[in-house]
């Protein structure tokens, strides 16, 4: 009898040492995650751990194509600008005019990226067909100040610091629409429930994704092959909190467009491994304003433009067509 008490209780220690080792590991890896996609700094990753975040990736063409144009649109002539964000940050962002201007854009770029590496490509397209751009500087990257990234929870509040500073050094005549690639499509699409200034016609998203937690759990679990639940996914949200002040899951795009009266143009590559052309599926379902779609396929994350130039210019020039003009229900 005490042989088998002891092997019993040998079991018991060997079982809720494994535990304890299992805890201690999720805790961990949440940790290092979450300073890898929020913190300014990036921790030292380990061999191999970005190809896993972003999944397959785009090709060479594609890196060699956006590293030209990144070049290119960072060396225009710009004016910096920058503003005081309604929690105390200090945004920056660079100013573009173009002649005879019929619109403006406010751009707000990805996720450890910046506004010449997200829109170098699609900037003279812009700028050829009447739009004026402020290509904003997410918090926490670049010139913008703050330690953290808030994954659209906060720079949606930005995107709206940005449209009243345009609405009241421009005026309301111009239409503005907010554009946005990846995390900065999460914040326009985020953004779109806010109180907005009424020149605001339209929003353009290309592979956003629809909430941080989400986002999260695709890339540990079909990316990364770890398992994002329990006390990982715990400790992921009680982080998120205290850095942005939301819980991972407390916003999403989902919830801002069921309330939103701004048209919406979406755009998204099917081959997207970073973030899921489902994500776009679902945004477009809950969007309760005008809404227009397109998916292009074959294009990885953030390659749509790329991949299908001549149809994403037709598509976007035609919701410009559509909505130039476009007067919100609220302010009817």
């Amino acid at each position: 009898m005490e042989e088998k008490q002891r092997k019993a209780l040998r079991f018991i220690g060997l079982t809720a040492g494994a535990a304890a080792v299992s805890a201690a590991s999720s805790y961990l890896t949440a940790r290092y995650m979450m300073k890898v996609a929020l913190d300014r700094e990036v921790p030292k990753a380990p061999k191999g751990a970005e190809r896993l975040i972003a999944g397959r990736g785009p090709g060479q063409d594609f890196l060699d194509a956006m590293e030209e144009a990144s070049e290119k649109l960072a060396q225009t002539e710009n004016e910096t600008v920058a503003l005081t964000a309604h929690d105390g940050i200090r945004i920056v962002g660079h100013w573009i005019p173009c002649d005879e201007p019929k619109r403006i854009l406010i751009a707000m770029h990805g996720w450890r990226s910046s506004w010449h590496r997200d829109f170098g490509m699609i900037a003279d397209f812009w700028r050829e067909n009447g739009c004026s751009v402020l290509y904003a500087e997410q918090r926490g990257q670049g010139e913008s100040g703050g330690d953290s990234m808030g994954f659209g929870l906060t720079e949606r509040c930005d995107c709206r610091d940005w449209a009243n500073y345009v609405a009241e050094r421009f005026g309301t005549e111009l239409p503005i629409y907010l554009c946005g690639v990846s995390m900065g499509a999460a914040t326009v699409l985020m953004a779109s429930n806010l109180d907005l200034p009424e020149n605001v016609c339209g929003i353009c998203a290309d592979c956003g994704f629809t909430s941080p937690d989400a986002i999260w759990r695709h890339v540990m679990n079909d990316n990364m092959h770890i398992r994002y639940s329990g006390l990982m996914e715990a400790v992921a949200n009680e982080i998120c909190r205290s850095k942005t002040d939301f819980g991972a899951d407390d916003f999403s795009t989902v919830d801002a467009l069921k309330a939103t009266d701004i048209p919406v143009f979406l755009a998204h590559g099917t081959d997207d491994t970073f973030v899921p052309v489902t994500m776009t599926y679902e945004n477009y379902k809950a969007c309760a304003s005008p809404k227009r779609l397109l998916i292009v396929p074959g294009a990885d994350h953030g390659m749509s433009y790329y991949v299908e130039k001549e149809n994403y210019e037709n598509a976007v020039k035609s919701f410009w067509r559509e909505f130039d003009g476009y007067v919100r229900s609220r302010n009817e």
